[in-house]
C-alpha cells in the first residue's frame, strides 16, 4: 500500500491477529473466570478495533468503557507528555478491570493511565497489549498479555494510525519512508 510520502508493507497478518486474540481470550477468561462482570477499557483511539474483536472472544460477561490518553498527536515520535483527552464513564472501585492497549512504546502513556486507575480502587487491573515494543521501553512496565512482541518500527493498521490514516488496514503494517 502507498501513500504520497511512505508505503506499508505487511508484518503481522489479519490472520495471525485473529489466532492470537482468541488464544489470549482463552488465557483471560481464566484468569477472570470468578468475576461477576469484568470492566473492559479501551485506550483510545488505537485500540477500538482491538477491543471489538477481543470482548466478542470473551466468554465472561463484560462492561466496556473506553479511556483516550494521547502522548503521539501527529507525530511518529512520543512526546512523553501524556494528556489524558476522555476520562472512563464509570466507576471501577472495587470491580474487575482489564486495560486494553494497542502498543506499548516507551510505556510511558500506560504506566500514566495504570496510576490513574489504581488510584480508583478496582479489585483487580490487568493490561493487555496487541503489540509491544521492549526495545523502545523507558518506563519499567509490561502487560499482563502480550499479543505481539515486534523490532522498533513504526506500524500502522488494525485500528493504529499515522496522522489518523490507515487504521482501517485489517493486518499491522510497517511505515517505510519514501
Amino acid at each position: 500500500m502507498t501513500q504520497d510520502d511512505y508505503t506499508v508493507s505487511e508484518m503481522i497478518s489479519a490472520k495471525s491477529i485473529a489466532a492470537r486474540i482468541e488464544a489470549l481470550a482463552r488465557e483471560i477468561e481464566t484468569h477472570f473466570a470468578s468475576t461477576e462482570k469484568l470492566v473492559v477499557v479501551g485506550l483510545l483511539r488505537g485500540s477500538f478495533v482491538f477491543i471489538a474483536d477481543l470482548v466478542r472472544e470473551l466468554k465472561l460477561p463484560v462492561e466496556v468503557d473506553f479511556l483516550e490518553a494521547s502522548s503521539y498527536g501527529n507525530a511518529m515520535e512520543s512526546s512523553r507528555e501524556v494528556r489524558v483527552l476522555k476520562d472512563l464513564s464509570g466507576a471501577i472501585e472495587g470491580r474487575d478491570v482489564l486495560v486494553v492497549e494497542d502498543i506499548v512504546d516507551t510505556g510511558h502513556t500506560l504506566n500514566h493511565v495504570l496510576g490513574m486507575l489504581r488510584r480508583r480502587g478496582p479489585a483487580r487491573l490487568e493490561t493487555i497489549a496487541l503489540l509491544d515494543k521492549p526495545s523502545r521501553r523507558e518506563v519499567d512496565i509490561r502487560a499482563t498479555w502480550i499479543g505481539f512482541d515486534i523490532p522498533d518500527e513504526f506500524v500502522v493498521g488494525y485500528g493504529i494510525d499515522y496522522a489518523q490514516r490507515n487504521r482501517n488496514l485489517p493486518f499491522i503494517g510497517k511505515v517505510s519512508h519514501k
